[in-house]
C-alpha cells in the first residue's frame, strides 16, 4: 500500500477525497495537513478531525498547514467558494464535533519527517492551494529527489479556469507556490479541470449511500447533494457535481485511466493571466519532463470507483 498524506481545504470534494483514500485497499493515509481555500485553515481542519472521528479513523493525526499564500499576510474565503461549499465547508451538514485536538506540531515538518521515512513509499496528494508544498521544497529541497510521487487537483491546461479565463481556483490561491512546485522537479501528476469537469456525481449516486442507513453514508449523502444542487446554478450543463479532488485520488490509484502528457510547466504569477498553468516554451524540447498533465480521463470508470470506493467505507 502507499502511504498518503492529503493536503486539504476540506470543502466537499476535498470530503469525497479523504473518503476515498480511506476506502481505498491501495492507499495508506498517514495524516492530514490542512489548508486554506474553500474554508479557512482552522475550518478545514475541524472538519477533517470530525469527519475522521465519524468515519472510525481517530487514529490518524491533523496538522495546521498555512493559513494564506505565501507572499501574503491574510486570505479571505471567496462568496463563490462559500455558496458551493457552504459556510461550514461540507455543504452547512452538522457533523459531531471531534473529540480531538489538532496535533500541536507543524504540518510541514511532518511532511519533511513523513518523506525521510518513507521515501519512494510517500504519495502525497494536494487538493487545495500548493503553499505547503512550496514551505516544504523551501526547507527541505531534497523532498523533490525523495518523495514517490506528488498528485494535485489543479490547473487548466486546453480549457478556461473556474475563477478566472486563465486560472484554476486551487492555483489562483498561490500563483507562486504552484510556480516553485512545477519548476522544482518534483514529480507531479496534475489533474486539471481538463478532467475533472468529465466527472459529474449525481443525486442517484449518492442515494446508494443513503441507502446504507448509516450515519456516515447519510452525512455525506446529505453533504455531497448539497453540492450537487449547488453545481444546478454554476454549470446546470454537468447535471451533477464535478468529482474534482476525488478524481486527483483515483489518479494516485488508477493513473492508467488517464490519459498525461509529460511537460516542464510553470505558472504564470503577474497580471490578469496570473495562476495561468502553461508548458515552459524554452523547455519543450528537453527530455524527462517532470510534470504529467492529465488531459483525459476514463470518465465512468473514475467516477464509478470514487462513488464505489466510498459506498465500501459506509458498508465496512
Amino acid at each position: 500500500m502507499k502511504k498518503v498524506i492529503l493536503s486539504i481545504d476540506t470543502g466537499i470534494d476535498d470530503a469525497m477525497a479523504l473518503a476515498y483514500v480511506l476506502g481505498s485497499k491501495e492507499l495508506d493515509l498517514i495524516g492530514i495537513v490542512g489548508t486554506y481555500g474553500n474554508v479557512y485553515t482552522k475550518q478545514g481542519v475541524k472538519n477533517d478531525l470530525a469527519l475522521l472521528e465519524m468515519l472510525g479513523r481517530k487514529d490518524i493525526p491533523v496538522y495546521l498547514g498555512n493559513e494564506h499564500a505565501i507572499d501574503k499576510d491574510d486570505f479571505e474565503v471567496s462568496e463563490v467558494s462559500a455558496d458551493i461549499h457552504g459556510q461550514n465547508g461540507i455543504g452547512e451538514v452538522e457533523v459531531p464535533a471531534a473529540t480531538r485536538q489538532v496535533e500541536t506540531g507543524d504540518g510541514v515538518d511532518f511532511i519533511i519527517d513523513s518523506v525521510k521515512k518513507y521515501g519512494k513509499d510517500l504519495t502525497v496528494i494536494a487538493t487545495g492551494p500548493m503553499t505547503d508544498l512550496a514551505r516544504t521544497l523551501k526547507k527541505y529541497p531534497a523532498f523533490k529527489d525523495e518523495v514517490g510521487q506528488v498528485v494535485i487537483m489543479g490547473g487548466a491546461l486546453a480549457c478556461t479556469g473556474n475563477v478566472t479565463p486563465y486560472a484554476e481556483a486551487n492555483i489562483h490561491q498561490d500563483p507562486l507556490a504552484a510556480k516553485i512546485l512545477f519548476e522544482s522537479g518534483t514529480p507531479v501528476i496534475m489533474v486539471g479541470l481538463d478532467v475533472t469537469m468529465r466527472t459529474p456525481i449525481s443525486l442517484e449516486d449518492t442515494q446508494k449511500w443513503r441507502d446504507t442507513k448509516t450515519v456516515a453514508g447519510e452525512k455525506y449523502a446529505d453533504i455531497v447533494d448539497y453540492y450537487i444542487h449547488i453545481y444546478d446554478k454554476y454549470s446546470p450543463y454537468l447535471h451533477g457535481g464535478s468529482l474534482h479532488d476525488p478524481s486527483a485520488t483515483c489518479a494516485a490509484v488508477h493513473p492508467e485511466w488517464f490519459t498525461m502528457l509529460p511537460l516542464h510547466m510553470t505558472v504564470e504569477t503577474e497580471g490578469e493571466t496570473a495562476g495561468r498553468t502553461i508548458g515552459v516554451m524554452e523547455k519543450l524540447r528537453e527530455p524527462n519532463p517532470n510534470v504529467k498533465v492529465c488531459i483525459n480521463i476514463e470518465a465512468e470508470k473514475v467516477r464509478q470507483d470514487i462513488c464505489n470506493t466510498i459506498h465500501g467505507l459506509f458498508t465496512k
